[in-house]
């Protein structure tokens, strides 16, 4: 994973939403964390696209995420803080094979595909369920298969333990541990992301903490005044 921010920034009308960022990323596993409205999430849909920067570049794998954008949305898959946004078929196995369809691949290869990931991730048993029967642990494991049968070398998700009970945390939180992808989650969850190998913290706009996980965590108690 190779992305770069270079002077970018991101403004509506009038309001500076993020300001200029230079900096890369190439961990594994990343972190964003802040208080809400901070600019975290604008800072991570900026990686695939979801955002363009008002100023500066961005680049994933050599890509520029506005002249390459689709080829971005190849590289960096993303899931939602409300997966269900992003489930469009109303039967599990469907919506899988909903993307390969897209891709333009044959029958036979949709079916292997969308067999492996359900397999992968332990899911098999809710290929014919339909999606509003799911628990959210469950919902969140098939946003997360739909998005990466497609092969995606990053994954970013948004808030993936929102809302959920502990089995179903510790479901999800299991699930990203065991990812292959190169991961980015943007979370208020601080126990999800204290062993992930870089943290950044966002405050008001701006970036104001990077580096091991434990250093981040201590400034965002401390920019929150707890």
């Amino acid at each position: 994973m190779d992305i770069r921010f270079s002077g970018a920034s991101v403004r509506y009308g009038e309001r500076t939403v993020l300001q200029p960022l230079t900096l890369s990323l190439t961990e594994r596993r990343i972190g964003i964390i802040g208080l809400n409205g901070s600019g975290k999430t604008t800072f991570a849909r900026l990686i695939n696209g979801l955002v363009k920067p008002t100023t500066g570049t961005v680049t994933v794998n050599g890509l520029d995420t506005v002249e390459d954008a689709s080829a971005t949305l190849a590289e960096a898959g993303f899931i939602f803080q409300n997966p269900q946004h992003q489930i469009i078929m109303p039967i599990v196995h469907e919506d899988i094979a909903f993307g390969l369809k897209n891709c333009g691949l044959k029958a036979d290869e949709i079916e292997r595909r969308t067999a492996a990931v359900l397999e992968r991730f332990g899911i098999a048993h809710l290929a014919k369920r339909r999606v509003h029967e799911l628990s959210g642990g469950e919902t969140q494991l098939v946003a997360i298969a739909s998005v990466l049968v497609t092969g995606p070398g990053i994954l970013i998700l948004d808030e993936p333990t929102n809302q959920l009970d502990l089995k179903n945390r510790r479901l999800v939180e299991n699930t990203i541990a065991g990812l292959g992808e190169h991961t980015i989650v943007i979370s208020h969850d601080l126990p999800l992301i204290e062993r992930f190998d870089r943290v950044i913290l966002f405050h008001d706009g701006r970036l104001v903490a990077d580096g091991p996980a434990s250093e981040s965590i201590r400034a965002y108690h401390a920019v929150a005044g707890c």
